[in-house]
């Protein structure tokens, strides 16, 4: 295995992730605002999984989206 090719690999998958997954974020809550479904003061709980069917593996991140 080459370490450099895996970690580099492994931080352009992070990337690719946090960058789509803040831009579907931010229309999802931009929809919600103007729907009035949203006021703009919640906190909202955050999960994100992650899997790899190859290594059988998942893993799931809680957090929170707060608009203020």
């Amino acid at each position: 295995m080459n370490e450099e090719t895996f970690n580099i690999s492994i931080r352009k998958f992070l990337k690719l992730v946090g960058v789509s997954s803040q831009r579907e974020i931010e229309r999802a809550v931009a929809k919600a605002m103007a729907e009035h479904v949203l006021d703009g003061t919640e906190t909202m709980p955050a999960k994100m999984t992650l899997e790899i069917a190859a290594l059988q593996f998942s893993v799931t991140f809680d957090g929170e989206i707060r608009l203020e």
